[in-house]
C-alpha cells in the first residue's frame, strides 16, 4: 500500500498503553475518533487514547499496533482493551506488497488472474503481451466427416480436430479448422493458404510413410526446412515438424491416442514458446502409481490414466478400458516412462502431468 493502514476493524493503540494486558488485566483507552479506508485525514493516539479503525483506513500517527475488535469492549467514548498486541500486529505496512522499482512479473509469464490484479494493485494500466497465437487446424483423410453430418459406412467423424481445438482455447489460442480430402494438389493449396494466415500449422492424419500417408511428401515438395519426422515416442512416433518463413508445421499422426500425445508434448511446447512462454507445456506433479506400469527399451511411453485416493493419498492409475477415445476422455494425467525404463513398480512415485 502507499502508506501503512489497519488489516482488520479494531482499535489503533500504542503498545506502551496496554502493557497491562500480558498479566490478563483490562486496559481502559479513551476513545479519541474513527478512521475508515479512503479518508485522506490521518488521526494520532496520544497516551491513554485509541483510535477506532476500520480496514484498510489509514494507521493513525504514534499508533504501533491494531488490536482486533473481537478483543475489545467499547463503553461510549472508552474502549477496554482485553488483548495485548505486540508492534507491528494487525498493520500492512507501506510497501510491504510491492516496493517501489520492484519487477511485478517477469516476461514470459501467463497472465492469469492473480497476475492481473497484482499488476493493477502496482499501478498498471497497460502492459506489453504477446499476441496471442493463431493455429491452423487441417484435418486430413477420405474417410472424415464434419460433426454433426450423416456418418456413412467406412467414415469417421474428426474427433481429433476438435479435440486439439478445444486444447487451443484452452491455451487462448485462436483457431481456424478445416477437413480436406488426400489429395497433393489440395494439400498444398491448404498448406500455403495455413502458412499464411496463420503462426502455426498442425496437420492431423497421413504422417506416416503408408501409400496414402502424404504429408512428408507434399513438405518436402514445397521446399520446406524438415527439423524432425519420427520420434522415439510412444504412442505418437509419427510425428514431425517443418518450419517455412519462421513457422512451424507439425505434422501429427491419425490415430487418436498417437495424435494428443504428439500435440501435448512437441506441439503445445512449441506454440507456447511462439507465444513467448518461458516454461511451456502442462504442469505435472509427483505422485505414487497405484499398479507396476511397462516401459520400453526403444522408446519413451506415454501412459493415460487417472487419480484416485489410496491411504488418505492421491495416486495415479493407468487407464485399461476397452476403449482407447473413453480412456483419452477420462484422463486425468499422462505418465512418461523415459526411454529405457521397462517397468516402474507399483508404489514407487514419478512425475505425471496434469490434464485437467
Amino acid at each position: 500500500p502507499s502508506a501503512d493502514v489497519s488489516m482488520k476493524d479494531g482499535y489503533a493503540v500504542r503498545s506502551v498503553d496496554i502493557e497491562g494486558t500480558l498479566h490478563s488485566t483490562a486496559v481502559r483507552l479513551r476513545l479519541d475518533g474513527i478512521a475508515a479506508a479512503g479518508e485522506k485525514r490521518r488521526l494520532a493516539v496520544g497516551p491513554g487514547s485509541t483510535v477506532r479503525v476500520l480496514t484498510g483506513a489509514l494507521l493513525p500517527e504514534n499508533a504501533d499496533a491494531v488490536v482486533a475488535e473481537e478483543f475489545t469492549r467499547r463503553d461510549d467514548d472508552h474502549v477496554s482493551i482485553e488483548a495485548h498486541a505486540e508492534p507491528g500486529r494487525n498493520i500492512l505496512c507501506r510497501g510491504s506488497d510491492i516496493a517501489r522499482d520492484e519487477v511485478l512479473i517477469e516476461a514470459g509469464h501467463v497472465l492469469a488472474p492473480g497476475r492481473i490484479g497484482f499488476l493493477t494493485a502496482g499501478g498498471r494500466d497497460r502492459i506489453r503481451t504477446y499476441r496471442k497465437p493463431q493455429v491452423a487446424l487441417i484435418a486430413t483423410g477420405d474417410e472424415l466427416v464434419i460433426p454433426g453430418q450423416p456418418l456413412t459406412e467406412g467414415k469417421l467423424y474428426a474427433s481429433n480436430m476438435l479435440t486439439l481445438a478445444a486444447w487451443c482455447r484452452r491455451y487462448g489460442f485462436k483457431t481456424e479448422l478445416d477437413i480436406i480430402l488426400d489429395e497433393e494438389s489440395i494439400l498444398k493449396e491448404k498448406l500455403l493458404f495455413g502458412v499464411k494466415h496463420n503462426d502455426a500449422v498442425i496437420t492431423s492424419g497421413g504422417a506416416w510413410t503408408g501409400d496414402r500417408d502424404l504429408m512428408a511428401r507434399v513438405l518436402n515438395e514445397l521446399g520446406w526446412e524438415k527439423v524432425y519426422h519420427r520420434v522415439r515416442l510412444g504412442p505418437g512416433k509419427a510425428v514431425g515438424l517443418w518450419m517455412f518463413q519462421g513457422k512451424p508445421v507439425f505434422i501429427l499422426p491419425g490415430g487418436p491416442p498417437s495424435n494428443l500425445v504428439a500435440f501435448l508434448q512437441l506441439a503445445l511446447p512449441g506454440i507456447l514458446k511462439l507465444a513467448g512462454c518461458k516454461t511451456p507445456g502442462l504442469r505435472q506433479i509427483i505422485t505414487e502409481l497405484a499398479e507396476t506400469v511397462e516401459g520400453q527399451s526403444d522408446w519413451t511411453q506415454a501412459v493415460f490414466g487417472f487419480f484416485q485416493m489410496k491411504n488418505d493419498q492421491s495416486c495415479f492409475r493407468p487407464a485399461k478400458g476397452s476403449s482407447r477415445l473413453r480412456d483419452l476422455a477420462e484422463a486425468e494425467g499422462l505418465l512418461l516412462i523415459p526411454e529405457g525404463v521397462t517397468k516402474i513398480r507399483a508404489g514407487q512415485k514419478a512425475a505425471v502431468q496434469l490434464l485437467i
